[in-house]
């Protein structure tokens, strides 16, 4: 996935109180579009330190956390060994290069992923595969800000735009709308975010 290398060298210093806040108010947003979750399964899609799966746990049978660094995945696996949890783990795999035939979801969550994602379209695809019938998928990201040029990531996205993709792949039953404006949280400018319900 995207910027790898960056986030191998940040993992010991990213949970900071600015992304836990964040991370707290994305989970409380995920919360919102959870539906009977405590007897089904999740992926935290490029989990990071596992900031928003860890603040999920209780909302889930069990949570796979997964993402390309093994630094952020480290973190998480102290978070499970120091707290004792037990419907958690961990896989390092990257979606850019590869597919996971036998990895099946009733939801995945992904959130501020997308953006570092260059082929996000066919990251997608994948996903969809991975759903199981009736499953959903829940985006949270920047909303598009034109004031951002960066060949690191996408300076957001257009939520009809977005939908409209995601429509032609084959999801459904979709639904997005802003949720958070915060200041300079998107590469030091103000930004919003949103939170997309895609269902297979």
């Amino acid at each position: 996935m995207g910027n790898t290398d960056k986030f191998e060298r940040i993992a010991n210093t990213y949970d900071t109180p600015e992304r836990v806040q964040i991370a707290r108010i994305s989970s409380d947003a995920i919360r919102a579009y959870l539906v009977d979750a405590k007897n089904k399964n999740a992926v935290d899609f490029g989990c990071g330190t596992g900031l928003i799966g860890m603040n999920l746990l209780n909302d889930f049978q069990s949570i796979l956390f997964l993402d390309t660094s093994q630094n952020m995945l480290h973190q998480i696996k102290q978070k499970i060994s120091n707290s004792n949890i037990q419907n958690a783990a961990t896989l390092c795999f990257d979606f850019e290069q590869d597919c996971l035939s036998n990895l099946q979801a009733d939801y995945i969550f992904m959130a501020q992923v997308l953006l570092h994602i260059k082929d996000f379209k066919a990251v997608l695809l994948k996903l969809y595969d991975v759903l199981n019938p009736g499953g959903h998928l829940i985006i949270i990201d920047f909303n598009k800000n034109d004031e951002i040029v960066s060949d690191m990531v996408h300076n957001g996205f257009d939520q009809e735009i977005l939908t409209d993709m995601m429509l032609n792949i084959g999801y459904k039953g979709i639904q997005s709308k802003t949720f958070y404006n915060g200041r300079n949280i998107f590469m030091g400018h103000d930004a919003s975010l949103f939170i997309l319900d895609a269902q297979k």
